[in-house]
């Protein structure tokens, strides 16, 4: 595959959540996430990637390259024992077969499975096609700017199921009227949040994408599903879920410009800033007089553009089939629709 990525990115971006549940945590009752000590709400990674899984899986599905792997009720087994038999030249598995070409497997899985390059995977399971670390990782949990409320209401549904196993659908009515219409409602909950902003961190190893094949397309359709996500996500539950404000992106660049050409690369593709510190350089805080917010109007957002260093560029995505508008400081005009103010 051409165009391996050879530089290493930190990325951001802010989710809203507005009258639905962003992530329900199953020990809870299903109740949205929360951290019980600071009360901050989190969404986790595993539910993020499994929403920009989806999403490519739909988009770009068709392409031989561009499968998923992680998708619901699929076998990995199977999946693996497929990609092994393609590798070794053979349709049917000989009694005590032992796979000696893991590593062709490997490269097997992550040419044809953009999740395995993207994200990793254990693949050693079954017929063993080796472990893969991702050249993409997500924060295990990001929270909420400000702590949440969450909230679970009653409903009520206006048919029921009685469990009955009858013979023929005289015996189904039958049944029927033998309850009252009281019994013929039957009860539920629904989880939300009033309102949560969240903040999301990620970042994007060269060093593994070497390794993965992952390309700078593949990186494209990234940041493309990240945008969308949630438009191809929606459910009673998830319905006020968006992407706000762009998505932020640092790119390493190196500080030797064309003085040591080899340097350079090699700075650009380790990293030549810690992440740590482009992320503080994005501050989100609740506008004065803004007891409860309840929309993405309610926060100051800024972004600290004079502090990234000259070894870093800085980009905004806001749509996903537009290229990264990457941050130039004589042109600060053209920033003036971003959901961020720059300082």
């Amino acid at each position: 595959m051409s165009n391996i990525l050879a530089n290493r990115y930190e990325f951001m971006f802010l989710v809203e959540a507005n009258g639905c549940n962003p992530n329900g945590d199953p020990d809870m009752g299903n109740l949205p996430r929360q951290d019980e000590d600071t009360e901050l709400g989190y969404i986790t990674d595993v539910a993020l990637k499994r929403r920009i899984r989806n999403y490519i899986q739909d988009a770009y599905g068709k392409d031989a390259n561009m499968q998923i792997l992680m998708q619901k009720g699929v076998s990995i087994n199977e999946k693996i024992a497929e990609g092994t038999l393609a590798v070794n030249e053979i349709t049917t598995f000989p009694k005590n077969f032992v796979n000696t070409k893991v590593s062709e497997t490997e490269a097997y899985m992550t040419n044809r499975y953009w999740d395995v390059r993207a994200f990793g995977g254990v693949l050693s399971t079954g017929r063993n096609a080796g472990q893969v670390r991702g050249a993409v990782q997500l924060t295990g949990s990001n929270f909420s700017i400000d702590p949440i409320q969450p909230k679970s209401i009653t409903v009520t549904r206006m048919c029921y199921t009685d469990g009955g196993d009858y013979s023929t659908l005289d015996e189904y009515k039958a049944a029927d009227q033998k309850l009252s219409d009281d019994k013929k409602r039957t009860m539920g909950t629904k989880q939300f949040v009033p309102y949560g902003l969240y903040l999301v961190r990620g970042s994007v190893s060269a060093c593994l994408a070497q390794k993965n094949g992952f390309t700078e397309e593949d990186l494209d359709k990234l940041f493309e599903a990240i945008i969308q996500m949630y438009n191809h996500d929606i459910s009673s539950s998830k319905q006020g879920m968006s992407v706000v404000g762009p998505l932020i992106i640092f790119q390493h660049v190196g500080t030797q410009a064309q003085e040591n050409r080899e340097q350079n690369e090699k700075e650009a593709m380790l990293g030549c800033a810690p992440a740590h510190k482009l992320f503080e350089l994005l501050t989100v805080k609740k506008k004065e007089n803004i007891l409860f917010p309840r929309k993405y109007d309610d926060y100051d957002v800024s972004l600290n553009v004079s502090s990234v260093p000259n070894c870093v560029r800085v980009g905004f995505k806001s749509y996903p089939f537009e290229p990264v508008e990457w941050y130039d400081a004589n042109n600060e005009s053209q920033y003036e629709s971003l959901d961020i103010s720059l300082r």
